[in-house]
Formats: structure tokens, C-alpha cells, sequence
């Protein structure tokens, strides 16, 4: 039965909470509903963030040997992934990364390490770095470091830690089947430490892990009570060794229908298309911007993603800006960054499939 989407963009942008009951009718839209649906979205995107794109840039700053076992991580040491394992980079190591993020005119760079949280080392490099760039470059940071405790996370924003990310994943009923060493309100715990310690919040989760439709609404519903300011919605590229190896892909038009469904849930919010962007939505990457304000480039933490250039490309096509962390807001310049396109291919790193 065709549904008045345009009604639940006038109840979202109204500011009235989209029941559960409305988010499930988003994700069962029929395929001759997507650009009704679609439009819809953008009218509530559009309301809050105009035709702006955020690039966002990934960081690897530790890789392998994390000693937790979520399934679908690559770096977890108790997985056969052919990930390898390297200790966390140098200051100078990391400045240079935000330096190339700057390059590609993101507005976010943001640090990783694959562990259960910052030992004494890795929050001495990370806080390190982040003084170092809030010196030298006009850039906003996060840090996704694991678990946090509440002297450790008001250290990294003393540091000029702007934003702190920790997924969710996915639903609490289902994230046992995912993860078993830590707990899914581990994860919630951490998010509100990262909040009071006065960083922003950056928490979403991975369409795909063999969740229902019902673990999805839970996981959006979810993040919307922690009121967190931004939501990457990852779609799963199942990593060999890992246990998901082998889940397939997510159908694109689902993947478009999860989006807007996010957008009218969090109507406000800073709403990311994350991992699995290209490989999933292949064709239909520039429908993501209709829901989605924001996006990663240069590539992911462990699989390689579009260029700068693609991505500048693909924004300045489809007639959308980029929006710096200055508040400035300039037009995509495929050109100007077309040197930077290597940058998303980086050796040692297992190549997505095609």
C-alpha cells in the first residue's frame, strides 16, 4: 500500500517524534516508492543542513591484534583475518594524515585504534597529535579509541578532541550474537562518559549483520534516546576470516530505505553514509546524499573507498557543497584533489570485492 511520505517529512521537520510503526513503513517502501521516498528526506535534510556534504577521513592509527571479538572486525586477534597488526603510529605519523584530510577539504579527521580501549600509550600519541593539528590546521578531530573511563575521555578533550565515535552496532537483543566481550551497554556507557567529558557524540551501528527489521528500529530508536549528534550507518562488507565471512551484501534499495529511515527518525542529526558506501550502493552512491549530509573518502579503516576526487566529483555533479570546519561552505573541486586519489588504495590492505 503506497504511503504520504511527504506527510512524515512535515511530522519530522514539525519536530514530532516518528513512531516505530512509520520507520518500519520507510524500510517496507516498494521500489516504486524510492523517489517519493527519497525526496521526502531530502526535504528534512535540506531543512537542517541545506545541499552541505561533510567529508570525513579515516585514520588506522593502530592496526590488528584488538583483543575483543566482534564479528565482524578483521582486526580482532581471535579472527583468521589477513588484516596484520601494527602498533599505534607516531605523532608526526598522524599529523601528516590529518594534514592529507585537510588536503582533501574534509571537514573531520578522525583517529582509530583497534583495541578494547587507550592504553597509557596510545592516549600520549593520540592527545599529542590532536594539540599538534589544532595548531597547525583548521580541522575538527575525532577519536574512536574503544572503551572509555571518565579521566581518559576528559583528557582526550582537553587535547582538542572535538568528537568521540563508539557504535552501537546494533540492537541490544541481537548484539550478543555479534560481540561477546563486552557488553552493548558497555558501548552506551562510553557514549555518555564521551558526552559529559564535553566531546561530541558519534554513535550509529552496520545494516547488515543478520539483524531483523525490529533490531534495526531498535538501533535507531536507540541512538535517538542517547541523543548523540551523529549517526554513521555502515553496511556490512564481510571480511574473510572473520565470522561473518560470507553475509551478503546489502540490497541497495534497502541500504537507501535504511537512510531515509535514520534521516526521519534523527531529522537533526549529522547523518554519515560510512563503510560499505561504494561496494553496496555501487550506481546509487549520489542517492545517499539526498537522506545523508555527510561521508568518509579516502577509504576505510581496513578496505580501501572512493577517492577525493570521486567523491568531490560526485558532490559537485549532483549539485551539492562541501561544508568545512570553518562553517565555510565552498564547491567540490574534483581537480584540486585529483593528486590525493591514491590515497584511498593503501598497500597492506585487503581490497574489496568488485
Amino acid at each position: 500500500m503506497s504511503q504520504n511520505w511527504s506527510a512524515l517529512a512535515d511530522k519530522a521537520l514539525a519536530g514530532e517524534v516518528v513512531t516505530r510503526d512509520e520507520a518500519r513503513a520507510v524500510l517496507h517502501a516498494l521500489p516504486d516508492e524510492l523517489l517519493a521516498l527519497l525526496d521526502a528526506a531530502f526535504r528534512v535534510r535540506r531543512a537542517h543542513w541545506g545541499r552541505r556534504v561533510s567529508l570525513h577521513v579515516l585514520e588506522n592509527a593502530k592496526l590488528g591484534a584488538c583483543p575483543e571479538d566482534c564479528g565482524f572486525c578483521s582486526q580482532s586477534q581471535q579472527h583468521a583475518s589477513p588484516g596484520g597488526e601494527a602498533p599505534i603510529k607516531t605523532v608526526e605519523e598522524l599529523v601528516a594524515g590529518a594534514r592529507r584530510a585537510h588536503a582533501a577539504r574534509a571537514k573531520r579527521y578522525c583517529m582509530v585504534t583497534a583495541t578494547r580501549g587507550p592504553s597509557q600509550r596510545d592516549l600520549d600519541t593520540i592527545c599529542a597529535a590532536a594539540a599538534q593539528i589544532k595548531a597547525e590546521l583548521d580541522i575538527e578531530l575525532c577519536a574512536s579509541l574503544g572503551l572509555l573511563t571518565e579521566a581518559k575521555a576528559e583528557r582526550l578533550a582537553r587535547a582538542g578532541i572535538d568528537r568521540f565515535n563508539h557504535n552501537l552496532e546494533t540492537s541490544e537483543r541481537h548484539y550478543s550474537a555479534i560481540v561477546s566481550t563486552h557488553s552493548w551497554r558497555d558501548r552506551v556507557a562510553t557514549v555518555q562518559i564521551a558526552r559529559r567529558a564535553g566531546m561530541d557524540t558519534c554513535c550509529g551501528g552496520i545494516v547488515g549483520l543478520g539483524e531483523t527489521l525490529d533490531d534495526l528500529l531498535d538501533l535507531a530508536f536507540a541512538l535517538r534516546e542517547l541523543d548523540v549528534d551523529s549517526v554513521p550507518v555502515n553496511f556490512l562488507d564481510a571480511r574473510p576470516g572473520t565470522p561473518l565471512a560470507g553475509y551478503p551484501l546489502v540490497e541497495p534499495g534497502f541500504a537507501l530505505r535504511a537512510l531515509c529511515m535514520f534521516r526521519f527518525v534523527h531529522p537533526r542529526t549529522d547523518l554519515r553514509v560510512a563503510g560499505g558506501r561504494e561496494i553496496t550502493l555501487r550506481a546509487l552512491q549520489v542517492m545517499a546524499l539526498y537522506p545523508a549530509n555527510s561521508i568518509f573518502t579516502q577509504g576505510y579503516l581496513t578496505t580501501p573507498g572512493a577517492t577525493a576526487h570521486h567523491d568531490h566529483q560526485m558532490i559537485r555533479d549532483a549539485g551539492f557543497e562541501l561544508e568545512l570546519a570553518s562553517g565555510e561552505t565552498v564547491p567540490a573541486d574534483p581537480d584540486a584533489v585529483a593528486h590525493l586519489g591514491a590515497a584511498a588504495r593503501r598497500p597492506g590492505l585487503p581490497v574489496a570485492r568488485s
